[in-house]
């Protein structure tokens, strides 16, 4: 497992990832060419993966994103150290909060 601040990274084995994720539609890279993890509201600041792979939302408001990287990547934030991934699948959850009656996403 990996965390960089409120974004926690799982590996996922190739035979768990679900069915669903080979059709399911890839998230876009944003303006610097980066799948974006978690932007942060206030900050402006990104949670992002530098090189090639590919993004997956699973369903949900509070769905975590299948990351794909075929040669590995690299995680990295304007206020945190670089996270170095192998090649794989896996899974991207945002840190979440408790208000009485729901929960939230944590923001930067």
């Amino acid at each position: 497992m990996y965390r960089q601040g409120d974004v926690l990274i799982v590996p996922v084995a190739e035979e768990a990832v679900p069915a669903h994720a080979a059709h399911a539609p890839r998230e876009r890279r944003d303006g610097r060419g980066r799948l974006v993890l978690a932007l942060g509201e206030v900050t402006g600041h990104a949670h992002a993966v530098v090189g090639s792979g590919e993004l997956v939302r699973e369903p949900g408001p509070y769905g975590p994103l299948l990351l794909h990287l075929p040669q590995g990547g690299r995680v990295v934030h304007e206020e945190h150290a670089v996270i170095v991934l192998p090649r794989g699948w896996f899974r991207v959850v945002r840190q979440r909060e408790y208000v009485p009656g729901s929960v939230r996403i944590v923001a930067d």
